[in-house]
């Protein structure tokens, strides 16, 4: 088959993949197919980010007289999955911020502010200006905390100067980090890449960076002018064993080393020297281009209250949570969504897909009285870019099972241009719907 023939055969394709997907998102339990439940409950959601946003509007659409409250001070809204696409250059930093407001349906009530005390026995939040916010059911959908204080010697003002960039740190620091990378590899040196010990959101993007310039240095002709490090924080490169195996020989492949068991603990940006604890004891390593990933946690708020898990993840503090309908086992009217919770996987807006409706459907079913039905099985997403124009959709559970939404049309682990599109265009117009409560 000749690359203009194939590549019409996977426009085609893809084309064929992007109205499946439509309709399945107007099949896939949309709220509107369900019976209103009258209701004067009340009902707290702490964070309006992608879970909290998309929770009120469904259960907007399927409570009658609930009063829903959404607690966060945070005016904007980030489109997080976009940042490696502002920080590959391909995307502005506006392209991940819209207004929090944009998303959230009408009747709902927003709390402009932070919450600064949960109380789960007396059923109240408590806001940074003293506000004492009553509950009848409440859901923690704050997002995580970056720990950028954990990395002693750095500070954000630091991103975008001497070879520094922070993907993680929001669009406007992606876009910095561009153009650190942009720099560096026309000029060559060496690239160190790092991800933290903790659990952490979206744990493929420190590889694709990783992908991503290899893939510019080799565009401009300078690849042997630079060295890519990746420090792995572990043993493995990624949590699923057969994606693990596929990405160490690509990195082979791609002349990318990888240090094991390398957690970064400190930087020095005078000496260009960043500093790690390792199983034989602190080591450093140099760099003239580096993306920090600092350790994330669950928001202070809730690492203070009682929710937090007493007996895993103590340094982190996510929200203790069934891992099959994401409710509090000590507090039955609690909920966890999103990043905070603390499930074995799920820290992706394709988890917080999945996780919703099994909230919903068990938050309604208490209201009228019944059980809930729906399970959450782990799902969550990495479209893996490996280069620009090509991408791996891994999609898997909590059994490290592939679960891939198109066998036959799309292999997990392939490079593929589809994939690559289904990152790059498909997937906003996904996460928008999500938000809506459409998907």
């Amino acid at each position: 088959m000749s690359d203009t023939t194939h590549l019409r055969a996977s426009r085609r394709a893809f084309l064929g993949l992007a109205g499946g997907a439509a309709a399945l998102m107007a099949t896939s339990g949309s709220p509107a197919q369900a019976a209103r439940v009258k209701t004067s409950a009340r009902i707290v959601i702490l964070g309006a980010g992608a879970a909290g946003a998309a929770l009120a509007n469904r259960l907007t659409a399927r409570l009658d007289g609930a009063e829903i409250t959404l607690i966060d001070g945070r005016p904007e809204h980030w489109y997080q999955p976009g940042f490696t696409l502002i920080a590959a250059g391909l995307k502005p930093a506006g392209y991940s911020v819209s207004g929090a407001t944009d998303w959230l349906p009408q009747g709902a009530k927003l709390i402009a502010e932070y919450a600064a005390e949960i109380d789960p026995e007396a059923n109240r939040i408590v806001t940074a200006s003293g506000q004492t916010v009553p509950y009848d059911y409440l859901v923690v959908a704050t997002g995580l905390t970056l720990d950028w204080a954990a990395i002693d010697g750095f500070s954000l003002d630091m991103v975008g100067q001497n070879g520094i960039g922070a993907v993680y740190a929001g669009p406007d620091y992606a876009a910095k980090t561009w153009a650190e990378m942009d720099r560096f590899t026309s000029t060559g040196g060496q690239a160190l890449f790092t991800r933290p010990a903790t659990e952490m959101k979206c744990a493929g993007a420190p590889l694709k960076y990783a992908f991503l310039t290899d893939d510019y240095a080799r565009k401009k002709g300078n690849r042997g002018k630079v060295e890519i490090t990746y420090a792995a924080n572990n043993k493995s490169l990624f949590g699923v064993p057969i994606v693990a195996e596929k990405v160490r020989m690509l990195f082979g492949d791609r002349g990318i080393d990888v240090v094991h068991d390398h957690v970064m603990t400190a930087i020095d940006p005078g000496r260009k020297l960043a500093t790690f604890t390792t199983p034989d004891g602190e080591a450093q390593l140099p760099y003239d281009f580096i993306n920090v990933i600092p350790p994330q946690r669950a928001p202070e708020v809730i690492r203070n209250s009682p929710l937090p898990w007493a007996d895993k993840w103590t340094d982190q503090g996510w929200v203790e949570a069934d891992m099959k309908t994401l409710r509090h086992p000590r507090f039955s009217n609690v909920f966890a969504l999103g990043d905070v919770a603390g499930v074995p996987k799920g820290k992706t807006a394709a988890s917080v897909k999945w996780q919703v409706p099994v909230v919903e459907d068990h938050m309604v079913a208490m209201i009228e009285g019944k059980e809930g039905t729906a399970v959450y099985n782990g799902y969550t997403s990495c479209p893996l870019i490996t280069r620009v124009g090509r991408a791996m959709l891994i999609e898997f559970d909590y059994n490290n099972n592939l679960v891939p939404s198109f066998p036959g049309l799309i292999a997990p682990l392939e490079e593929l241009w589809i994939s690559w599109l289904m990152k790059e265009v498909a997937l906003k117009a996904t996460y928008n719907a999500m938000l809506r409560g459409k998907a």
